[in-house]
């Protein structure tokens, strides 16, 4: 397989060109021909005109290489090693939602030749792709796995809004089917992978691996969040704690904020399901989960409690809140728990005006119902800075001061100002 790439006699596809996808689909362009598939038809003409539409990519990426993109999925017969990076997230119970992960599986299962090869990039639990995807597979192509056609499983890592750690510069997790296909699949991901490629045992240790990646993380956030309620409590900094603690040579440097996004806020859900599924009730997985799923509601209340402490009523209070993407320096609004901050100060009958630098209107507006401002308007009760963007990062107190009304509030989520204020009521996690 990875011969007949490097020669041209077949050419490799990725379906799913949304965060992961694109980048994967360009790199490889480099080196070989590429059949770039979504079923999105505005993408798509965007990345035509050699436009990524999350803005993580930049133009000159898309010059000078070997990439078909296109929305036929006909088009995907022309390749013999095909990539499915769509997104797995969950639904409103917090349940895995394998829905874009089988209609791919699908779509590539109908176009399916013997001696093709599929590698799933999308997060799921372990054992997912072998006993739901396959399947799939092996219906809509009538091919038999291992005989027919090889599967095998290399996990994501891209970390959105990152210029340091990207694709080619983090070691890539590999696996197959057996030990032919993870030698085939190593050598393709070779091709694009600066930082060198680790091969996995099997299919089942590369999604554990995975998605434990993830779910560490935000075990060490929850408890880092817990601990800023309890020193909220206490009357003292969080940050200031943790900067002093963090002079112990292994003290782990997390931190206390909001948990959303497509990858730390929902992968734990999905070891989670499948532990239960499989008879036991994982206590640390849950409870981290619920301690960074509540922390949106908490912003809301302790803004609300300072503005009544202030003397003032809560009903009809305005309030910026300044960011709305899942993270910095992003456009991304997938399951923004900023969006549980504005819930909660709703239910209070607040008034709220939102702003983002980075994030699309439109978008935001369809996903939740909110319309984004091109800039603050008027005087505000409290200003909640509840992302932290670079365009936020050199703000001053003086800033603050011409936005806020007598006695206004300033919420620093993530302590970023903690340093400058000093004439205004402040409040950070």
């Amino acid at each position: 397989m990875y011969r007949e790439l490097v020669e041209g006699k077949t050419k490799l596809s990725v379906i799913g060109l949304g965060y992961v996808g694109l980048p994967i689909a360009l790199e490889f362009a480099k080196k070989i021909d590429v059949i770039a598939f979504d079923i999105r038809v505005d993408r798509v003409e965007n990345m035509k005109k050699g436009v990524d539409p999350n803005e993580e990519v930049p133009d000159e990426a898309f010059k000078n290489i070997k990439i078909h993109f296109t929305t036929d999925p006909e088009d995907l017969r022309e390749a013999s090693f095909h990539i499915i990076a769509v997104p797995t997230p969950t639904d409103k119970h917090n349940l895995p939602d394998l829905g874009p992960v089988m209609a791919a599986s699908e779509t590539v299962g109908k176009i399916l030749k013997k001696g093709d090869y599929v590698i799933y990039e999308s997060t799921v639990y372990p054992g997912c792709t072998e006993e739901d995807c396959v399947p799939v597979l092996e219906k809509f192509s009538s091919l038999k796995y291992r005989e027919d056609f090889k599967v095998g499983f290399s996990p994501e890592r891209i970390n959105p809004g990152d210029k340091i750690h990207t694709l080619t510069s983090i070691v890539k997790v590999i696996s197959g089917c057996d030990a032919k296909s993870a030698e085939e699949i190593e050598k393709t991901y070779q091709l694009i992978i600066d930082a060198g490629v680790y091969r996995a045992s099997s299919i089942k240790v590369a999604e554990a691996a995975k998605i434990i990646e993830n779910t560490q993380r935000d075990i060490n956030i929850a408890f880092m969040n817990e601990l800023s309620i309890i020193f909220n409590r206490m009357g003292i900094n969080t940050y200031e704690v943790l900067e002093a603690a963090g002079t112990k040579w292994n003290f782990l440097k997390f931190y206390p904020g909001l948990v959303g996004g497509h990858c730390i806020g929902v992968d734990p859900y999905y070891l989670s399901y499948k532990a239960k599924e499989l008879g036991y009730h994982p206590q640390m997985i849950d409870s981290g989960r619920f301690v960074n799923d509540s922390m949106g509601g908490y912003v809301g209340k302790q803004t609300v409690k300072k503005i009544i402490a202030s003397s003032k009523s809560p009903k009809g209070a305005k309030v910026l809140i300044m960011g709305i993407t899942f993270k910095e320096n992003v456009t991304d609004i997938r399951n923004s728990k900023v969006v549980d901050v504005i819930d909660e100060l709703v239910d209070f009958g607040l008034v709220i005006d939102v702003v983002d630098p980075n994030a699309n209107p439109v978008e935001v507006n369809k996903e939740y119902g909110l319309e984004l401002r091109d800039k603050p308007s008027g005087k505000y009760d409290a200003v909640i800075v509840a992302v932290n963007h670079e365009q936020y990062m050199d703000l001053d107190e003086d800033y603050f001061g011409k936005l806020l009304n007598k006695n206004g509030i300033l919420v620093d989520v993530k302590g970023i100002y903690r340093d400058k204020i000093k004439n205004i009521t402040y409040w950070s996690l």
